[in-house]
This record gives C-alpha cells, sequence and structure tokens, in this order.
C-alpha cells in the first residue's frame, strides 16, 4: 500500500484514524478523478468509473474500520474479527 506523505510532514490532527484519513485524501487528490475530471474527493469515492484507484477504495475501507472499532467497545477487548 502507497504512503502519501512528505518527510518531516506533520498532521494538525493526532486523532486515531487521521494518518488514514491523510492518505485517503491524499490518494483521492492525486487521482485521475480530481486531477483531470475536476470532481472533489467525496464525488470520486461515489463513482466507480475507473478513474479512482483500487488502493483509495481499499484505504477508504481501512479508515471505515479505524471509525468503527473507536466506536465499538467491545473490539477494544477482543481485537479484530478473524484473529
Amino acid at each position: 500500500m502507497m504512503r502519501y506523505s512528505e518527510e518531516g510532514e506533520q498532521l494538525k490532527d493526532k486523532s486515531r484514524c487521521a494518518h488514514i484519513r491523510a492518505n485517503l485524501k491524499m490518494c483521492l487528490l492525486q487521482s485521475d478523478c480530481c486531477k483531470i475530471h475536476k470532481h472533489t474527493p467525496r464525488e470520486c469515492l461515489l463513482r466507480k468509473d475507473g478513474t479512482v484507484p483500487d488502493d483509495c477504495f481499499m484505504l477508504k475501507q481501512t479508515f471505515f474500520e479505524c471509525k468503527h472499532s473507536i466506536i465499538d467497545g467491545r473490539r477494544r477487548f477482543r481485537g479484530p474479527k478473524g484473529y
């Protein structure tokens, strides 16, 4: 999986899922959907026309799971499913 960050760069947001959110945002901004077609990142996530790389959709799923793990109290003790 690609990391979209610059050397020495710091995030203002220090929440648990901030780094995943930043990677997702940069992935979408660097996609053809945002660069060429001039859509917003939110619009690009809703489109399934091939202009957004699969890496972005995997980051979206990872971000969802991260946010869900914060909300689900049982998961903090049991860990992710399948382990």
